[in-house]
């Protein structure tokens, strides 16, 4: 599916997301560990576009690797780095989140936005970021919400009826926007997530909401 539409991805994230889905990735910088060399993990990297809002917000990163299992966005998010001066710094590969090729403690810190409610068992997934993890590196998890305000009727109307709509007619496919609603609805948010965190043996886990609550940012330490 994300193979058929990464021609319009970058596009549409932008449209439907009035621009903010930039500045909510580049907020995730802010909760890197603040200590040089740092050596990151971006799951899900899809086009890049988390990447490319670490090494444009952060000072401290020496190395990145990006895994995706949509070989067509990351032949898009090669082009982009392509252009970027710190591109070279910066590893795309084909892999699943949930099978992590990587030793144990390889990596200061992890993202992953916007994917893990695409990974079939997010709980095997956490297990493996938590393997691949330094002793007391940051795992930071960007994942759209539900706000619980009285903003929530608006927004579902929004996913259900608006955004497939929209995504439909740029992308000209209908399945993938309206997956993303269903996704959104029924994923574990807030403390039910955290709770996927804890058991994964994270500890000191945080949420940190955005977009008026459309969207949380976790974070956990191993």
């Amino acid at each position: 599916m994300f193979n058929q539409i990464s021609s319009t991805y970058d596009k549409i994230n932008r449209i439907l997301s009035l621009g903010m889905d930039q500045r909510w990735r580049r907020k995730v910088a802010n909760f890197l560990p603040a200590k040089k060399n740092l050596k990151i993990l971006d799951l899900a990297t899809g086009t890049a576009d988390q990447l490319i809002a670490l090494f444009e917000n952060s000072i401290f990163i020496e190395k990145a690797i990006g895994i995706d299992l949509a070989q067509e966005m990351l032949h898009i998010g090669q082009k982009k780095l392509d252009q970027k001066s710190y591109g070279k710094k910066i590893e795309l590969r084909e892999a699943d989140a949930q099978k992590l090729p990587f030793e144990a403690e390889s990596f200061d810190a992890t993202t992953f936005s916007f994917g893990i409610r695409n990974v079939s068992n997010p709980l095997t997934s956490l297990q493996e970021i938590h393997r691949i993890l330094k002793p007391d590196g940051v795992s930071l998890i960007l994942e759209f919400a539900l706000p619980s305000s009285k903003l929530r009727w608006a927004h579902l109307f929004y996913l259900r009826y608006i955004l497939p709509r929209m995504g439909a007619f740029f992308s000209k496919n209908k399945s993938a926007y309206r997956y993303l609603n269903e996704t959104i609805e029924t994923f574990p948010q807030g403390e039910a997530f955290c709770s996927l965190l804890k058991q994964a043996g994270f500890r000191n886990v945080k949420i940190h909401k955005m977009g008026l609550g459309a969207v949380a940012l976790y974070m956990g330490e191993k």
